[in-house]
């Protein structure tokens, strides 16, 4: 099989001689550290070999549950919010049709939609009313089963599910992953009976795609997961400790980002040039940001979908403050072949692309884009894969989260924690006179007065 690619070369030019190399030792530590459990954090780093610690008998349980989910259901609702979400999400909108939503719907291949991700009113009632009448399931993701917005959309479609479905069948085609021992959801699971799946406590949100976090819903859509974490274990075994340096992606990724940020790129553009990445570009943004973004340090990251991107923040990259690089996301190989006809009028003077590929026009555009930006004072990154299937994209993941890993302890920061999402939710829960809140709900509303 082939494998994802990292290119550099147009990063380079902009670092001193030398400043690639001499994160040659410190990524191998870094790498040593995760691999002894040395490293700050490192009661999460169950993530490291979850790939190649999957077993047969775990995905067949899971495909099992998905096929229950699929014979029984239409829609299947995931109620999850950050990384109980966004790596799924990302890989079922990456596989999927652009167009299946408007497409008619598949004997047991269920619609998979989200919910548990905002506390907007109106999506609430408006999901509310489109689940009206269908057969829909829900799996549940919440390690404790009382964050806000999840244990909030949870409650609505628990009661939903049961009023239209009865109790019985709602048993069945409700779906807990949550914590093996404690929590309001492991409570409610084992109370209901329903199927249930660990999410296991050595592994952060963010890290959690290749758990049943991420493989059931991917199931429930109706994609490979035994080829994604295969093409995940690939990756975790072409970056082991002892992997040279030049040969070790992650390391060369990590230690490129590191070496920019300290020479003033204080922002990372995640760009793609194939709309179904949007949300590759979403669940990295929350990998770097919450591993990074601490003790006022960190690189900011950003995502732009290209080129649609280029007509609103092209601009921008090209000639706005030159603390950016760019790390672009690109298919060697679409899975569909199109190319442009002939027009005898030639009214748009397009006849000069007559019988290319579509694709190789949006390769032109990539390249161009990036000997411009380079030109600009970018420095540009690509990632490659050689075609947007499940394997590659096990291997895409594995590799941003070993990076991820790295790279912050590179920095010098706790690449597994994120003590500062707390502070918002105990402001709300003051302001929404949450029991024990009391104090602080005095002190935030005498500040508002």
């Amino acid at each position: 099989m082939k494998s994802i690619n990292l290119h550099i070369e147009k990063a380079l030019s902009f670092l001193p001689e030398g400043a690639l190399e001499a994160y040659a030792e410190q990524t191998e530590a870094a790498n040593q550290a995760l691999e002894q459990g040395t490293a700050p954090g490192n009661d999460f780093l169950g993530w490291l070999h979850l790939p190649s610690s999957i077993a047969p008998a775990d995905l067949a349980r899971l495909k099992a549950t998905a096929e229950t989910l699929r014979e029984n259901c239409e829609v299947v609702v995931v109620a999850g919010i950050g990384g109980s979400y966004l790596g799924t999400r990302a890989v079922v909108e990456a596989l999927s049709h652009s167009f299946s939503w408007l497409m008619p719907r598949q004997k047991n291949n269920p619609v998979l939609i989200y919910a548990g991700n905002n506390i907007s009113e109106d999506y609430l009632s408006e999901l509310t009313e489109y689940l009206q009448g269908k057969d829909f399931g829900v799996i549940n993701v919440s390690k404790s089963g009382t964050t806000t917005e999840t244990a909030l959309a949870f409650r609505l479609l628990k009661k939903q599910c049961e009023d239209q479905r009865g109790k019985e069948m709602a048993r069945k085609v409700i779906v807990a992953i949550t914590d093996a021992r404690r929590g309001a959801a492991r409570t409610t699971a084992d109370k209901e009976g329903y199927a249930s799946f660990v999410i296991p406590d050595n592994v952060g949100g963010r890290f959690s795609v290749l758990t049943p976090v991420g493989l059931l819903p991917i199931a429930v859509a109706g994609f490979d997961i035994e080829a994604l974490v295969q093409g995940a274990v690939a990756m975790e075994q072409a970056t082991a400790v002892g992997t040279p340096f030049r040969e070790n992606p992650c390391a060369v990724y990590a230690a490129v980002r590191n070496a920019l940020y300290q020479n003033g790129k204080k922002i990372e553009i995640l760009a793609n040039y194939h709309p179904k990445l949007h949300y590759i570009g979403e669940w990295w943004k929350q990998l770097y940001g919450e591993s990074e973004g601490k003790q006022h340090k960190g690189i900011f990251p950003a995502a732009v979908d290209l080129t649609t991107d280029l007509h609103s923040m092209g601009q921008w990259i090209q000639d706005g403050e030159r603390t950016i690089f760019e790390t672009v996301l690109s298919i060697e190989e679409p899975n569909r072949s199109l190319s442009v006809p002939s027009d005898e009028e030639n009214l748009d003077g397009l006849n000069f692309l007559a019988g290319k590929r579509v694709d190789e026009v949006n390769k032109m555009a990539e390249l161009g884009t990036q000997l411009a930006h380079v030109d600009g004072g970018v420095p540009n990154l690509k990632v490659t894969l050689p075609q947007l299937n499940e394997y590659y994209l096990g291997q895409l993941l594995y590799f941003f989260e070993r990076a991820c890993g790295i790279s912050g302890l590179l920095l010098g920061v706790n690449p597994f924690d994120q003590p500062g999402v707390e502070a918002y939710k105990k402001n709300m829960f003051a302001l929404l006179d949450k029991p024990g809140y009391e104090a602080e709900s005095a002190a935030l509303r005498a500040r508002l007065q």
